[in-house]
Formats: C-alpha cells, structure tokens, sequence
C-alpha cells in the first residue's frame, strides 16, 4: 500500500496516522481537516479552557513540526467528494487527491435547535475552538445564561458559568439530567451537585424559539408559554455524524458510517472510524439498538485509530476495546465503563462523598458509573473488558476486593 488518505483531523484522524508511522508505514500519508488550527483536544474546550486553566497551545495533541518530521502531509481543506472508482478525494477548491486505503474521521457536528430565531447573535454551539472562543468573549459580557440540553456538554458548561457567578438555568426535555447516558442515581447526584452549585435546571420543557431584538438573543421562549431572560444561549442537543461524504459515494450509512468488526466499510478500500463509525462490539449485547452503536468519545476514537492503523500494517484484529468516558463538571469527576441501558439493574457501592453504580444487564456486568472514584472505575474496565462474573451483591459490598478480581 504506498498511499494512505484520512479525512478528518480530529482525534481520530490524527491518532490514525500517528499509529500508522509508529506502525512502520512509509508510505505516502495525508490528513485532511476543516479547520485552521492543527489537530487538539476537544474535552477541555467545555471545562478547563473556558475556565481558563490552559491555552490553545495546551489543547494540541502534537506540535505543529511533529507532522513535517513523521512525513505526515496536514491539509487544511474541505472533502466535498469520493470518486471509488478513480480512488480520488474531491476538494472544495477543486483538487483531487488520490489514495490506495481512505480513511474516513469525519467525526460530528452540532445538531442543530429546530425552532425560530435559533440563528440569533448570542446563541452558540459548543464543538470546536473557534465556538469556544467565540463564548469566551461572550462570557465577559454575559450576566444571564440559558443552556438547552442538560447532556455533558451542557452540564459542563454550566458549571463554568456558576463558578464565576453567573445565573445560568438549563433546560431539559427529558425528566432528569444525562438520561441517556448515566442511570438514575447519578442523574440524581449531578441534579443536586448543579443545583448545590447555584445552577436552576427546569426538566420536562421544551422551546418554542428564540427570542430578541435588532437579531440579538433576549429571552428563551417556553413550549407553555413563559420565557426566560438570556443574553446568552448554549445549545447542547446532541450531535450528528458527518456521513454525507460516505453516503453520496454509495456506502452504507445509518446513524453513522457503518463498518464491520476491523472498521471496513463496505468498500474495502475504505475505513471510518471515530464518532462518525457505527461498529459491531460484543459490549453493546442487550442494547435497545442491537451490537452496533456509534460512540463519541476520546477512548473510542484512539482505539479505533490505533486498530486500524495495525490492521493496515499487516497486524489485522477485530475492535474489542471497553468503551469509557469520563465528564468533569465543576469538582465532580464522572467516570464511565461499558455502555448502559435504561433498563439495566443498578446497585450503589458508596464510601464518603463518592460513589460507584454498578449495572448489570441480563445477569452480567454491563456498565459502572464513578464519581470521585476512580480506583472504582480502573477495576471496572478490567472486569467489563475480561467478562469477569460479579454479582450485584458483591458489587455493593465495601469490603468486596473490585482490584482483586479485576486483576485475577
């Protein structure tokens, strides 16, 4: 293979051709990314770099000369093609870039507030660095903030906002905070922690548009009828893969590019990886969805990377990596291991101000949220990954040794 093309700069991408050099590759090696600034970290952009505990220079995954000096071509530019017949990568611009093995890191996008006036001066997404620095300004003028979504991102930046003072109130459809991700007990820990905090979270309400004057945010209206003053609005609603790309080329799409258990799409000359692949993992059994999910997560996305570059190294080997994620908000650390259901069994393990939930799904292990414990979490990643039999018993007894197994 003499030459390798990755769409998509962000964590994925990069790790991607940072593995394949480590891996040995020589070949020809381009990374094509959106944005102007070189390949950084996302997480902090919601928490430390907006509290102002590191810099742009902090957030870089590498050195801008760590890419001339690995052979590593960083194109900043936009794919808006795939031609797989020619084996070639339209630009915007309108050059083509041709390539033996494609990789697709396309990553996701903000998902976007379906009423009127959400394209209002100070209503922002949070995704990337120039949204962050755009709230950065904001933030020095705001006194009155509203942030939609009490997922991660918006629970994070909500208490950015309360540690320097400012009235913030989320808003929720959903009965309670991070229902999608995190079970009832610690949605009812994290309600508290924000609400502790100085942080109002209003659940089971939706708006109906935003409001304002001369195309500037004043207010959030309500779907029953009241509003909220806001000089600033974060929209936290999710995200959507980038799939376009793959869709318009003929492969198979759903939520995310699909790819088999080696990250292959349904063109063998083509892999996908990171927050835009849907994959197949023996960790999602039980789900609602079925065993492919799409996972949006800086663990998943090095992983991904790392075993694709293997395979494309000659070192081939099914993706069989434990997800985990982890949401710093405020001083609460949350930690997650494995992927959990609604409908999963949860049993408490807690010890002073931390706690661990532990969920089982059909009798087995499944997932284990920790907060400010992440002794907890480390085992939980070694029994989910080995399979190891615990019972919900032995989960919620202090005194039953979680390293011992994990390690057995």
């Amino acid at each position: 293979m003499s030459g390798i093309l990755i769409v998509g700069a962000g964590q994925a991408g990069f790790q991607a051709a940072a593995s394949l050099r480590e891996a040995g590759f020589t070949g020809s090696l381009t990374l094509v990314g959106e944005e102007a600034q070189p390949p950084y970290q996302r997480p902090p952009l919601s928490k430390a770099y907006l509290a102002g505990k590191t810099d742009a220079r902090g957030l870089l995954l590498r050195p801008e000369s760590f890419f001339a000096e690995h052979g590593i071509v960083h194109r900043r530019a936009r794919a808006t093609g795939i031609d797989r017949a020619q084996r070639r990568v339209r630009l915007e611009e309108g050059e083509a870039l041709a390539y033996d093995h494609l990789i697709l890191a396309t990553g996701t996008r903000n998902r976007a507030l379906p009423v009127p006036g959400a394209d209002r001066a100070g209503v922002y997404g949070l995704r990337s660095l120039d949204e962050a620095d755009a709230l950065k300004g904001a933030l020095e003028r705001a006194k009155t903030i509203v942030v939609i979504g009490a997922g991660f991102i918006g629970l994070e930046f909500a208490a950015v906002c309360a540690a320097r003072g400012l009235s913030v109130t989320v808003i929720e459809a959903a009965p309670r905070v991070m229902a999608r991700a995190v079970s009832p007990e610690t949605s009812d820990a994290f309600r508290a922690f924000h609400e502790a905090a100085g942080v109002t979270i209003l659940f089971e309400t939706g708006v109906s548009g935003i409001e304002g004057a001369e195309g500037r945010v004043r207010s959030v209206a309500l779907a029953d009828g009241k509003s909220l003053p806001a000089d600033l609005v974060l929209v936290g609603i999710g995200v959507v893969p980038n799939q376009e790309l793959a869709a318009e080329a003929g492969l198979t799409v759903q939520d995310g590019i699909a790819v088999d258990a080696f990250l292959a799409t349904s063109d063998p000359a083509i892999s996908a990886i990171g927050d835009c692949a849907r994959f197949p993992t023996r960790f999602a059994a039980g789900l609602p969805g079925g065993d492919r999910v799409r996972i949006e997560s800086v663990q998943n996305a090095v992983d991904q990377g790392r075993c694709l570059a293997a395979r494309l190294t000659g070192r081939p080997a099914a993706y069989d990596a434990v997800p985990w994620f982890w949401s710093d908000q405020g001083p609460r650390k949350l930690q997650i291991a494995g992927l959990g259901s609604p409908d999963d069994a949860s049993v408490l393990r807690r010890a002073g101000a931390g706690f661990s939930v532990f969920r089982f799904r059909d009798g087995r292990l499944a997932a284990v949220e920790s907060v400010d414990r992440p002794a907890d979490h480390m085992a939980a990643r070694r029994i989910i990954a080995a399979d190891r039999s615990l019972t919900p018993e032995q989960a919620a007894d202090e005194r039953f040794d979680l390293k011992a197994l994990a390690t057995a």
